[in-house]
């Protein structure tokens, strides 16, 4: 990462950086090109495969992360065993929590996810550097905390047809924020359908059973089980009572 080339007509920009999506829409598009020069000297990327901890309760914190491509599952663990699953994060997510000493959730990989990957100490001192990084920092919280007061209304007062119909609105929608409501998208499934109900407070059969009729009626196609095609957007929302 140290001897990478630089694009001069780019003002010194690393041009890993140039095309990366954390760059554009993330926390890092509030850093200049010498900040982000620093932040890449300090940079490793990484992929993973699907079911790997990245985070564990209650960890000692020493590294934050731009998530570039896939999804990670945020969880809480009770005494007994049983998970709750309290999140999803997207690319171009930051993922991490400054100004703690240890994690408060278990993050995994819930697909294959690339990851860039910083030292808390490089992301706090640049944080009290650029007021800038702060204001992303604090407006990604915030996304986030209006996404999870969402969620406390599609969990608390919404039919079970309307939860599913919600969840793969969520997912379509975040595989690919730029694209029109009227036109097709396509992607995988990052959960298990167990995965689903236990995000859902539902079971199992009832969150296929919502599937296969959301299939019937047009609104979606499965192919594999796994790969979701949503004609379009506009009706889903419906069914989502969005």
């Amino acid at each position: 990462m140290n001897d990478i080339r630089r694009d001069i007509h780019n003002s010194n920009m690393p041009v890993l950086c140039q095309a990366c999506e954390a760059r554009h829409r993330g926390v890092c598009g509030a850093l200049n090109s010498s900040q982000l020069q620093y932040l890449n000297t300090h940079s490793s990327r990484r992929e993973v495969d699907s079911g790997t901890e990245l985070v564990a309760d209650a960890e000692a914190v020493n590294h934050y992360s731009n998530i570039l491509s896939g999804v990670v599952k945020l969880t809480k663990i009770l005494a007994d065993g049983r998970q709750q699953i309290v999140g999803l994060q997207f690319a171009p997510d930051f993922l991490g929590r400054p100004f703690r000493s240890s994690s408060e959730i278990n993050a995994e990989s819930a697909t294959k996810v690339q990851l860039c990957t910083f030292p808390t100490a490089v992301i706090d001192r640049m944080i009290e550097e650029s007021p800038e990084l702060k204001q992303r920092l604090l407006q990604q919280t915030l996304d986030e905390l209006d996404e999870a007061r969402g969620w406390m209304v599609t969990l608390g007062r919404k039919t079970a047809a309307e939860k599913v119909a919600s969840f793969l609105y969520m997912i379509a929608t975040h595989t690919d924020p730029t694209v029109d409501s009227s036109e097709n998208v396509t992607f995988e499934l990052p959960l298990t359908r167990a995965d689903i109900a236990d995000f859902l407070g539902l079971t199992i059969e009832t969150v296929s059973r919502q599937i296969t009729k959301l299939r019937k009626a047009g609104v979606i196609e499965v192919e594999h089980n796994r790969k979701v095609t949503v004609p379009d957007l506009e009706r889903l929302a419906h069914r989502a009572s969005l």
